[in-house]
């Protein structure tokens, strides 16, 4: 098993934004239903746990869309590790909930040793909503540990919008026990159309989450998957040497620079496409000016409104056109 949307290198993963999207939706229900009942969301699953190749994608991928989750791997054989480890253990318990910490014997998993690329141990690594982000190597001191997880539960919380739900000592897996919250109205629809969206069926995928927008116009997780299969649709096939070629023989080709902006945010590079467009916007008028803002305010909807990036250019592209 391999774990997937491992995404270091800052590429824009589009299953990792769904994952966000969806980990956001999940986190406002969770707070939504706590207050109706004057809580706090529940936790489900133990905060340390074990884990192998076979339960990763879901023990670590499927719950970081819940909860960040921080992997240590580790070994008998290691003496940092018996240093770092039961430290770890202790601020989850102290932590009740922000973070659940996943450990991995490296003796035992080789694979997930070196997909994770993992140097040398202890290593520490979290995952939030399918995305690995590397923390730290080495029996580190606490105060450093502490101020590494405050960071890790922010971004987690800031980006993505997942915040771990707190829970009372002793109280480990009593959600688990709890039924099921009932299905919404649009969850059949929605997981065929993400189905279609991971199959490749891009016009599947964008006509199922449609269906659900045509009954629901806000509905975000149908607008953030519409976004996506969209982008991916119109970039498929694109011959991308071409596509830049063209952008950069013809800045004034607005039909050049979208087509290159597209690529721009599936090769991950954000702040170029959205300042592709931008510049577009400031130097065009008319049809072509509105052509360029459409595809900008599109491939906001694929970031997702709460990125930093997305704010930053809406508030330059107010500015472009008044």
């Amino acid at each position: 098993m391999q774990p997937r949307n491992m995404s270091m290198s800052g590429v824009v993963d589009l299953a990792a934004v769904k994952a966000a999207g969806e980990a956001k939706q999940k986190a406002e229900q969770a707070r939504a239903e706590a207050a109706r009942h004057g809580g706090v969301p529940a936790s489900s699953g133990p905060l340390v746990f074990d884990v192998d190749e076979a339960g990763f994608e879901a023990d670590v991928l499927q719950r970081s869309a819940e909860v960040p989750v921080v992997i240590d791997f580790w070994a008998d054989w290691c003496e940092p590790c018996k240093q770092l480890g039961p430290l770890l253990e202790r601020l989850a318990a102290e932590y009740r909930g922000r973070f659940v910490l996943a450990k991995v014997d490296v003796e035992a998993n080789q694979l997930l040793f070196q997909q994770f690329g993992v140097q040398s141990i202890p290593a520490v690594f979290a995952v939030v909503a399918g995305q690995a982000l590397p923390l730290f190597q080495g029996a580190a001191p606490e105060a450093q540990v502490r101020q590494v997880l405050e960071q890790l539960i922010a971004v987690a919380e800031q980006r993505f919008g997942i915040v771990g739900a707190p829970v009372e000592p002793g109280a480990e897996g009593e959600a688990a026990a709890a039924p099921a919250a009932p299905a919404g109205p649009y969850d059949a629809a929605l997981g065929a159309a993400h189905d279609a969206l991971d199959a490749g069926d891009l016009g599947g995928a964008v006509r199922a989450y449609q269906n659900v927008l045509a009954d629901d116009p806000a509905n975000p997780e149908a607008k953030l998957g519409l976004a996506q299969a969209q982008l991916l649709e119109r970039v498929q096939g694109m011959n991308a040497q071409e596509v830049r070629k063209a952008a950069a023989d013809a800045p004034g080709d607005v039909q050049a620079q979208i087509a290159a902006a597209d690529l721009d945010l599936v090769g991950g590079h954000v702040e170029d496409a959205f300042g592709r467009l931008l510049d577009t916007v400031r130097r065009t008028f008319g049809d072509d000016r509105d052509a360029a803002r459409v595809r900008l305010l599109e491939l906001f909807e694929v970031i997702g409104p709460d990125d930093p990036r997305v704010s930053a250019a809406r508030t330059a592209l107010s500015r472009a056109l008044f």
